[in-house]
């Protein structure tokens, strides 16, 4: 009965004494150069050709040649051995969180402002970590996280909410502001003069699905119940994109990030409604509790250290 298992493949130390003697062709230098003895040189190779099952080299009294199977194999040799001694210093930059993959997911609203340049610093700062960019909306990053596709993600929502088992790092505060048709009556008000905030109030509305954001978006809603008033939704859209172009075309008013302002699209005003703003969002860098990987927890290292104050 055959046996089912291969033999073991030959040990590095193998490979080495192959090394040695096919660049001194000579089994004395050879030996010499690794410090040992000329015998246990010779039957290691002797060893190795028959677990390879092949001549490395032919030698006699006078000279030793590499074969060409030898002379075939001395470059992937060389590459085995020189990997090999660079694992060391890898596990160490793998355990630095030096080498590794990021599966970064992050929201629209967070690829207007900071990400680009934060992307760019950070992939010169940690060039052997690859940074993967995915777009999409707090649910599928959640739903990402929770599931282990995803690493880390820019959530946007209401001030002061985290994600159930996930840690959270807040890297941006900002209003939100009123996207409306250039053309609709609002948007003449100039711009120092406050909104009339009962015609808002009445105003058919574009807005996120709550799925998609859901503390943002009961935060919108719970402002217009504080004052009585229930909003009209004209139309649901996902991405903010997609939510000005559609109150470009005159379907209703829009609740969205400052940072939306950044999306110049013809037929859009926006506007802050009052002096002070008073509808608030955040998005902050989340990940889950239990991460332990190194290149992921690096990465919280170097957005945290992107919101420290630097000295002048």
């Amino acid at each position: 009965m055959s046996n089912p298992y291969p033999p073991p493949p030959p040990e590095l130390r193998s490979w080495r004494h192959f090394v040695a003697v096919a660049q001194e062709l000579h089994f004395g230098r050879a030996a010499a150069r690794l410090a040992m003895t000329q015998p246990p040189l010779t039957q290691s190779i002797a060893q190795l050709e028959a677990l390879l099952g092949v001549r490395l080299f032919d030698r006699n009294k006078r000279r030793v040649l590499l074969t060409p199977e030898g002379q075939a194999l001395l470059p992937d040799a060389l590459e085995l051995i020189a990997r090999a001694y660079a694992l060391p210093e890898r596990a160490r930059a793998i355990a630095g969180g030096e080498v590794g993959r990021v599966r970064l997911a992050f929201v629209s609203t967070f690829g207007y402002d900071r990400l680009p340049a934060w992307v760019r610093t950070y992939r010169d700062q940690h060039p052997q970590v690859t940074l993967e960019l995915i777009e999409a909306t707090g649910d599928l990053q959640l739903a990402g996280l929770e599931q282990g596709q995803v690493d880390a993600g820019f959530v946007l929502h209401a001030p002061g909410f985290v994600p159930k088992g996930m840690a959270s790092l807040p890297v941006a505060t900002e209003a939100l502001w009123l996207a409306m048709p250039h053309n609709h009556p609002l948007a003449r008000t100039p711009a120092e003069q406050a909104l009339d905030l009962e015609q808002v109030w009445r105003e058919p509305l574009v807005i996120f699905p709550r799925h998609s954001l859901p503390s943002v978006y009961d935060a919108v809603f719970g402002l217009y119940h504080s004052v009585g008033q229930s909003p009209q939704v004209a139309q649901e859209a996902v991405q903010m994109q997609t939510i000005v172009n559609l109150v470009s075309a005159g379907l209703g008013l829009a609740w969205v990030p400052q940072s939306v302002t950044q999306l110049r699209r013809p037929g859009v005003v926006y506007r802050q409604p009052w002096s002070e703003p008073v509808l608030w969002c955040e998005t902050s860098l989340v990940w889950p509790q239990h991460m332990k990987r190194a290149a992921v927890l690096g990465f919280v290292a170097f957005v945290r250290e992107q919101l420290s104050p630097h000295p002048a």
